[in-house]
């Protein structure tokens, strides 16, 4: 997902019929039912930060997109400065659940929350624009209740997911991203636009900065990377 080259569709429809994407879709699934909310995938790094009394400056809540930022730039996340806590394929219900977990035990200084792709995208079941608000509402409420500072992330542009054929995405992130952006402002609480940083002219991520029109790769970190650290330092 994270090397730099054009949208090979193809490439990654072929990549989830391989065995050990299999296994690991397989893993995932069996983890969900026992663990809706992944309260489990990060447990043991959270207790690994307060044994060496690591207290991060930022912990980054999300999805796959922030799931994959950690491997596509290791040198931002290797001082424990800033700590991804990404779980591909979740919605923000389910980051609502462990925010206390994953974000407020660190007690960092600020969190990153970029959420709502899979909420688009159905992978939490039926959902509704007014639900995605009430959880963002809600990890924001969180945050400032315990001295966290908040940084909102727009949505990435996406014209299509790989795994909901059929969906147009394009305008529904959009919608969502307009309200981000409002409710930051009511909130005064920043908010980073990497949407107009990515999109293309139709809406979705260009050629050259996913594999699969849904997911930054390298090169779109790198522009990502500088709007994240201007929003944090």
């Amino acid at each position: 997902m994270i090397r730099p080259g054009p949208v090979n569709l193809p490439a990654i429809m072929a990549l989830t019929q391989k065995p050990d994407y299999q296994a690991y879709a397989a893993a995932k699934t069996a983890r969900e039912a026992a663990d809706w909310a992944g309260l489990c995938v990060y447990r043991e790094d959270n207790a690994a930060l307060a044994a060496g009394g690591v207290r991060p400056d930022v912990v980054m809540m999300g999805d796959s997109i922030t799931e994959n930022w950690a491997r596509a730039d290791e040198a931002l996340f290797a001082e424990k400065r800033i700590v991804g806590r990404g779980i591909g394929g979740q919605a923000s219900a389910q980051m609502l659940v462990r925010f206390r977990a994953d974000v407020i035990a660190l007690r960092p200084r600020v969190v990153h929350i970029l959420a709502g792709t899979n909420d688009v995208a159905g992978n939490g079941g039926l959902t509704s624009p007014d639900a995605y608000r009430n959880t963002i509402m809600s990890m924001v409420d969180l945050a400032r209740a315990n001295g966290i500072q908040v940084v909102l992330g727009a949505l990435p542009p996406a014209e299509r997911f790989f795994w909901r054929p059929g969906l147009k995405p394009a305008d529904q992130i959009v919608a969502l991203n307009d309200w981000l952006r409002t409710y930051a402002a009511e909130q005064g609480v920043a908010f980073v636009d990497y949407h107009a940083a990515l999109t293309n002219e139709r809406g979705g991520l260009p050629g050259a900065l996913s594999v699969d029109g849904t997911h930054p790769n390298r090169d779109a970190y790198a522009i990502m990377d500088r709007l994240l650290l201007a929003a944090v330092n």
